[in-house]
């Protein structure tokens, strides 16, 4: 069961439904529920210590976003992706996150730079020491951080669906390989962006998704 956080006296927090609905989505994209898992309502409560109310909304909004799939009889699934999703998932991230990238090098500055340089850092001694959530964390964050220095929040809301419809199929992927197999690919978006450079931010960008989607087409 997942520790819940008190809220500071005198602020109240989200409501119960948008906790649940951000804790099972941060489930969904660091890979806490793997490909083919079988979903229900009250193994949710279960394991959230939440409502089915709450539940359900929550697993009404991923099924929407495709982070859940419905299988029919109320059935609800983490999706299992073949070799056309994962070339469709590629096919969508080029399209919007070097776009991304290339925004984030017009407006990064040194303290952008400087905080991306210390994330990049994180995820390489999670590689180092073969730690896979802490990698997909800091992975995550990293391009969270890029995303935010973009100010492009349309764009980054649809690539956050897209990411959680891969997140699990990832985890797995680390599973199998170790994160020793993977190459840190964000030094040369860093030193893009410090440059202010566009073209080699979206270079280097489409490098790393490319990276990424290869990896776990390779699992299939």
């Amino acid at each position: 069961m997942m520790e819940k956080t008190a809220e500071p006296a005198g602020r109240a927090g989200p409501p119960a439904h948008e906790r649940v609905y951000r804790d099972l989505r941060e489930m969904i994209l660091f890979g806490a529920m793997m490909p083919g898992e079988a979903v229900t309502i009250q193994g949710l409560v279960e394991r959230t210590g939440a409502g089915m109310t709450p539940v359900r909304e929550a697993l009404r909004r991923l099924t929407a976003e495709g982070a859940l799939q419905a299988l029919g009889n109320r059935r609800i699934a983490v999706p299992v992706l073949d070799r056309g999703a994962v070339e469709e998932l590629l096919e969508a991230r080029l399209a919007l996150e070097p776009r991304v990238a290339a925004r984030a090098a017009r407006r990064a500055d040194a303290s952008d730079v400087a905080a991306l340089s210390d994330i990049d850092r994180r995820l390489d001694a999670a590689i180092a020491r073969g730690d896979i959530e802490a990698y997909l964390r800091e992975n995550h964050a990293f391009h969270a951080r890029m995303n935010a220095v973009a100010e492009a929040p349309i764009l980054t809301a649809m690539i956050e669906t897209l990411w959680l419809r891969f997140g699990p199929s990832l985890r797995t992927v680390c599973g199998q390989f170790g994160t020793r197999q993977l190459r840190d690919m964000h030094k040369d978006l860093i030193a893009a962006l410090d440059r202010r450079d566009p073209e080699a931010a979206a270079q280097a960008l489409e490098g790393d998704v490319r990276q990424g989607m290869d990896l776990i087409a390779a699992a299939l």
